[in-house]
């Protein structure tokens, strides 16, 4: 953590448990809030185009005037969607098509925002469900998931372990499982 005193990490589980084992986040405080898988998108009211296999995401991608998604050198989703572009044989056929952002909500929020027609964008289903102006059309198909499990753990360091425990039972909880749920997470 290079010198940064945190409470509480959201992280990927391998992430977390590597800061177990560097001994800056305690391994009894694990705990999971869910797994969030990479899906399609499309702007509020568009039609939902078929991707169910990979010759509909193909030529749905082909289809498209402009595709969405997040930095395919940084972003995990965009590492892992320029890997199915490529698997597709669009990564250079499509190029000029790419509109690449920091991350999938910026790129989703991007989408939303843009005047143009017949764009299609990718990354976490959270990041689709959390964003107005976009919609979820559905998961990549299963050859070409990826799934990410969220976990959370408090800091070996934290300034406030008591309020870090409350928080942790609060965001994994029942409590807050429907939420999760509607967001995209899955258990």
């Amino acid at each position: 953590l290079s010198g940064e005193r945190c409470d509480l990490l959201i992280l990927t589980q391998p992430l977390i448990e590597g800061l177990i084992a560097s001994g800056d986040v305690r391994p009894a405080s694990l705990r999971a809030l869910g797994v969030v898988k990479t899906g399609i998108a499309v702007k509020h009211g568009s039609p939902h185009p078929a991707i169910a296999t990979r010759a509909d995401l193909q030529a749905a991608f082909r289809a498209a005037e402009g595709i969405y998604f997040p930095d395919p050198a940084l972003a995990t989703a965009g590492i892992h969607f320029f890997k199915v572009l490529q698997a597709l044989a669009l990564d250079v056929a499509l190029a000029d098509r790419f509109h690449t952002f920091p991350n999938g909500a910026t790129a989703m929020g991007e989408m939303a925002k843009s005047t143009q027609s017949h764009l299609i964008g990718c990354t976490q289903v959270t990041e689709i469900n959390y964003t107005e102006g976009v919609e979820l059309v559905d998961m990549l198909p299963s050859e070409f998931e990826l799934s990410t499990d969220y976990t959370l753990g408090i800091c070996t360091q934290a300034r406030h372990p008591a309020h870090a425990q409350l928080l942790s039972d609060l965001l994994t909880g029942a409590a807050s499982e429907a939420v999760r749920r509607q967001g995209g997470f899955e258990f």
